[in-house]
């Protein structure tokens, strides 16, 4: 029992009356717009004046690591799902990455997931919330503005997060939180390792982020099927290694407690192997799987449907 009162998320949304995730505007967000318009430009000033083989090394190594043990491991399947357990040293460690990532602040990043996570579950949402305002527009929506709900649903997040000081501290100074790697990298390689390892890999991680989104909620492949949900999340397949795992979207609609996101054989998920080496060390511990009561989320298996059907074009 202790093994799954761990598992099941004590943080919540509460549905109230007069709550609704279908009403509300969509206004432009000035500091998440000037954030990422600023390391657009920083990452051009980087190809543009500083072409080096080093730097460039340096962007692909750094956007992989806090990818992987950042945002897959520590935001997404440690913060927001709590599908493993670790030391609390490994935790924070982890999650200080996934700041890296330049999206959020760990409390609000988990707030925004709880909210789209209950809203695509009700029988319709707000276009924002699930995509839905075709390419171009979404872009614009959830790279540089916020939805504000008229009746917005309460979220409550758990008291071990909302009230943990270290993710309060990070809350509040997410995007200074970028400042030692890029002094580390300034004394490194100069200029150069700042444009390509901070700039660049804070803009190719915002933007991939919302690729994957967008294309996960929209095209690919449909295994599992959430009943009478707004939104049904589909697997990109060649993205998988890309993504840590992450693009395996459908598995991870139908089972979002599971540390596990490739399901199949052959769906390729290096952060489950990073996870499984991390076990083998004795760093992390109870890895939940699909196959867990608790982790079943409404589903009804579907009919596979061929890779070719769900090509975005």
């Amino acid at each position: 029992m202790k093994k799954i009162r761990n598992v099941i998320r004590k943080h919540r949304v509460e549905s109230e009356s007069m709550a609704s995730v279908c009403v509300g505007q969509v206004r432009y967000a000035p500091a998440k717009s000037l954030w990422l318009i600023a390391m657009y430009a920083g990452a051009a000033y980087g190809a543009f004046a500083y072409m080096q083989l080093q730097a460039v090394l340096l962007f692909v190594a750094a956007t992989g690591l806090v990818l992987l043990f950042g945002h897959s491991l520590g935001s997404h399947r440690k913060l927001i799902h709590n599908s493993f357990a670790c030391p609390k040293w490994l935790e924070y460690l982890l999650v200080w990455l996934g700041v890296q990532v330049g999206l959020a602040g760990p409390i609000g990043l988990l707030r925004q997931h709880e909210l789209r996570d209950y809203a695509q579950r009700q029988r319709d949402c707000h276009p924002y919330l699930k995509h839905g305002a075709g390419f171009w527009r979404d872009a614009w929506w959830q790279l540089h503005c916020d939805l504000v709900l008229d009746h917005p649903p309460a979220i409550r997040i758990e008291r071990r997060i909302a009230g943990d000081e270290f993710y309060r501290f990070l809350e509040r100074s997410w995007m200074l939180q970028q400042l030692p790697l890029a002094v580390l990298f300034y004394l490194w390689g100069g200029w150069a390792f700042v444009c390509w390892g901070v700039c660049a890999r804070i803009a190719a991680g915002v933007t991939g982020h919302w690729l994957i989104g967008y294309f996960a909620h929209n095209h690919g492949e449909l295994a599992y099927e959430i009943q009478d949900a707004a939104v049904q999340g589909r697997n990109i397949r060649w993205t998988s290694l890309l993504t840590m795992g992450e693009s395996w979207h459908n598995n991870h609609h139908a089972f979002p407690h599971s540390a596990k996101l490739g399901l199949a054989e052959g769906e390729w998920d290096p952060g489950w192997w990073a996870l499984r080496v991390l076990e083998h060390f004795g760093l992390v511990r109870d890895l939940q799987l699909p196959d867990r009561v608790e982790n079943k989320n409404g589903l009804d298996r579907c009919r596979f449907r061929p890779f070719l059907e769900n090509l975005w074009w």
